[in-house]
């Protein structure tokens, strides 16, 4: 009889879950709740390295503040989750392309289409990072589900060489020599997934939220956010432009009018357009408290109206 330590893969992220063997066997409203059923274990095992994530917020303020970039890197699920969440970073944020850079092993092409040979190229995730010209003030945060990708190591260990800081998510325990050699490890344990091995599924979801946080708590430490509200973004498309005038009118109580003419002598900027209104300044004296205040809008024009299920009416009428 063959040894089952033969065939069993050590990495958490490829053991089998004895709770869906029998999946294939399942009704569609039966798949979706042994699914469900799993997902539901991943906020939890997001929780448990809270402080993990917290620290990691930390490291990408100060590299922000100190001129520097936050590069995601990763293949297949993990590099297109990085991808993903640096190209939403300026339509929410209004940053700029470069400060939140994506690099999947493949490029582009692995976007959308599998190309799972290419996160065996350890060579080829150093070279990602020197061509980008990694820095001392950059982070590096590789994404890797089950800890071992090539890939990543290779550009981790590349970025430390370069002084980077690097930091490591996974959801299966890495090699003790690469958990020594970065700066900080995140690891979700979502537990083994509903279809083995598919880390498309639960280690992608902790991937989604870990993601999530690090960028938007990085942003709202620099300013990029008024209360909840994210008043940096810029008002670009016709959903955007809807947004940013009834931030306008919540905040500082005018007509949608007022608000749509604040923001176009605002240069599309609704951050600079709060300012004027609730200042009641031309928009190069606004411009100039928003620098005196570090970009935070709070200590340019006091704190925001509370939400409106917080005891407002929500009519967004005009000016009170």
């Amino acid at each position: 009889m063959t040894d089952p330590a033969s065939f069993r893969d050590p990495r958490l992220t490829e053991q089998r879950n004895p709770a869906t063997e029998e999946i294939d066997l399942a009704t569609p409203l039966d798949i979706v709740e042994l699914l469900n059923r799993e997902d539901r274990r991943v906020p939890e095992a997001v929780w448990a390295v809270r402080h993990d994530v917290a620290k990691a917020i930390e490291l990408v303020e100060h590299a922000f503040r100190a001129g520097g970039r936050l590069l995601y890197v990763g293949a297949g699920t993990s590099g297109r989750l990085g991808v993903l969440d640096a190209s939403e970073c300026p339509p929410t944020f209004g940053t700029p392309p470069s400060l939140v850079v994506g690099i999947i092993a493949g490029g582009a092409t692995a976007l959308v289409r599998s190309m799972e040979g290419a996160e065996d190229e350890f060579d080829a995730g150093g070279d990602a990072v020197e061509e980008r010209q990694v820095a001392a003030h950059d982070v590096v945060f590789g994404i890797a589900a089950s800890g071992t990708t090539p890939y990543v190591r290779g550009a981790l260990s590349r970025a430390a060489a370069r002084g980077a800081t690097t930091i490591l998510l996974a959801c299966s325990d890495p090699p003790k020599d690469l958990l020594l050699n970065v700066d900080l490890a995140i690891l979700p344990k979502v537990g083994p997934e509903a279809l083995t091995g598919s880390t498309r599924l639960k280690a992608g979801t902790a991937t989604k939220l870990v993601l999530n946080a690090v960028t938007t708590g990085a942003m709202i430490r620099m300013g990029r956010a008024y209360g909840n509200l994210m008043v940096d973004l810029i008002s670009t498309a016709e959903k955007l432009r809807d947004r940013g005038e009834r931030i306008l009118m919540e905040v500082a109580g005018v007509s949608r009018e007022e608000a749509r003419a604040a923001i176009a002598g605002a240069d599309a900027k609704v951050k600079t357009a709060i300012v004027m209104l609730r200042r009641g300044v031309p928009r190069e004296e606004a411009e100039r408290l928003l620098e005196e205040s570090g970009g935070f809008v709070r200590k340019a024009v006091g704190a925001p109206p509370a939400s409106p299920r917080a005891g407002g009416t929500g009519d967004g009428g005009g000016r009170r």
